[in-house]
């Protein structure tokens, strides 16, 4: 086969992912791999995009290769395929799937984006290979990225792959209104930062925000990233690992900092496109990498205003909670025009509300804990590289690794050793549920006590 391989990295020819395509190339010499650097180079391909309409059409099936950013694909690889399917390319039927590198955080996200759209045009898709970044210098990583290869073979040879399911193609948004007139009453000064793409106040999304602002009892303002100057998408550089600046000169990482990480809350508004926010928000969200993996703005309260068939969207919601559940940010709710959406944007302004007045956070999830093991453990090996992130672990106590509670460790071993002994367990009976419980009815006592006390006085 002539297999077009379409390297979403802005490394270019120094991608690590990129290596493993190369590896597959010298062991399988029998198919022709033709290697669009898109990537690297997305703004030539925004002037002219026939070089790659002709390549993928010409080709007998399409490699997506790619490292995970911020829980998608870089944004030049997103901006390639919002090129795509804009394009009067026709690959229908034919066989595609990827490959990409990370450290396995949300590289499910990234990978079911990557689906949905190539889905979209028609193709016929096989399960990728989600590889660690050193997978391919160990003799199992490199065994893994054939098996992948020799399935996907497999997969076009006996025509199995993913259908495309039709989700809601005739969507309607349902108009939002303005009330007749706003909030009465302004509450303690808060400062509550919109960031939005949207380039049309008149638009449904553009009444939805002015809905919102005029029920929230707090002063808003809106910064447009539509507007912002941004001189490219995030590079995978690292510079800002040390220096915490961004390598670029547009000054994105300062703004960043002062006009919206600094606010009490912040509201994000878009329009659904490709199965995510768009592609400003993409690189939006991958030049957020100047506070490395950094969760700058834990405790604070996040909410969405979503334009499109935000319920058929299961990744992009996926994507949403995730990453508030990582970053400790309370989701306050997320507002849509599919059904109410003055109900929706109304509950969303109280719920911000009661998050402000309050700070109500929620504790993490499978989601949020997951996450941060995972960074936990990446920033404690990369630590001689990535001082900012080391530094701001530590003093979060984030370097909370189980092997070091030696007491808890020596505890599970008694409790194993009594329940190895059948003879100990008979004569225990509830003996071992009632130490268990007795923590909480010794707080319970407490509180006992403190409640009767409160009546006395």
């Amino acid at each position: 086969m002539k297999i077009a391989v379409i390297n979403g990295s802005p490394k270019g020819k120094y991608s690590i992912t990129l290596q493993t395509v190369l590896y597959l190339e010298r062991k399988f010499p029998e198919h022709t791999f033709e290697i669009l650097h898109a990537g690297q180079r997305i703004k030539a391909l925004e002037k002219d995009f026939r070089e790659a309409v002709q390549l993928m059409e010409s080709s007998d099936a399409i490699l997506f290769s790619y490292p995970v950013y911020t829980f998608l694909c870089p944004s030049q690889l997103h901006r390639f395929i919002s090129l795509l399917k804009k394009s009067d390319v026709c690959l229908d039927g034919k066989f595609v799937t990827q490959i990409s590198t990370s450290k396995h955080f949300y590289d499910v996200t990234a990978h079911k984006y990557i689906e949905e759209n190539v889905l979209d045009l028609g193709m016929r898709y096989v399960l990728g290979l989600s590889a660690d970044m050193e997978d391919l210098l160990t003799e199992k990583g490199r065994r893994e990225a054939e098996q992948f290869f020799e399935r996907f073979l497999w997969a076009v040879k006996e025509n199995i792959a993913e259908s495309r399911i039709l989700g809601s193609e005739d969507f309607r948004p349902v108009e939002a209104t303005l009330p007749l007139r706003g909030c009465d009453q302004r509450l303690s000064v808060k400062d509550v930062v919109i960031v939005t793409d949207n380039t049309d106040p008149s638009s449904n999304l553009g009444r939805m925000i002015k809905r919102f602002r005029m029920q929230l009892p707090y002063e808003s303002r809106i910064v447009n990233i539509a507007e912002y100057p941004f001189a490219g998408g995030c590079l995978g550089c690292f510079r800002c690992a040390v220096s915490e600046k961004c390598v670029y000169k547009d000054g994105f990482d300062s703004f960043l900092r002062d006009n919206i990480q600094r606010a009490d809350a912040i509201v994000y508004a878009f329009t659904v496109s490709d199965h995510s926010m768009g592609y400003r928000f993409k690189v939006y969200d991958d030049r957020n990498f100047c506070n490395g993996h950094r969760t700058v703005t834990v405790g604070m309260p996040v909410g969405y205003i979503v334009s499109g068939p935000y319920s058929d969207e299961h990744n992009l919601r996926t994507v949403i909670e995730a990453r508030c559940d990582t970053g400790g940010n309370f989701l306050s709710g997320v507002a849509t025009d599919e059904s109410n959406p003055d109900l929706m944007i109304d509950q969303l302004a109280k719920s911000l509300s009661f998050a402000l007045e309050t700070g109500h956070t929620a504790p993490r999830t499978f989601w949020g804990v997951g996450g941060m093991k995972i960074f936990r453990d990446l920033i404690y090996q990369m630590r001689g590289m990535m001082r900012a992130d080391h530094k701001f672990y530590k003093k979060q106590g984030i370097y909370d690794f189980p092997q070091k509670n030696r007491i808890a460790s020596l505890k599970m071993y008694l409790v194993g050793m009594l329940l190895s002994n059948e003879k100990i367990l008979s004569k225990m009976g509830n003996k071992m549920n009632e130490g268990m419980l007795a923590p909480y009815r010794k707080m319970f006592l407490k509180m006992d006590r403190e409640i009767a006390d409160g009546k006395q006085k």
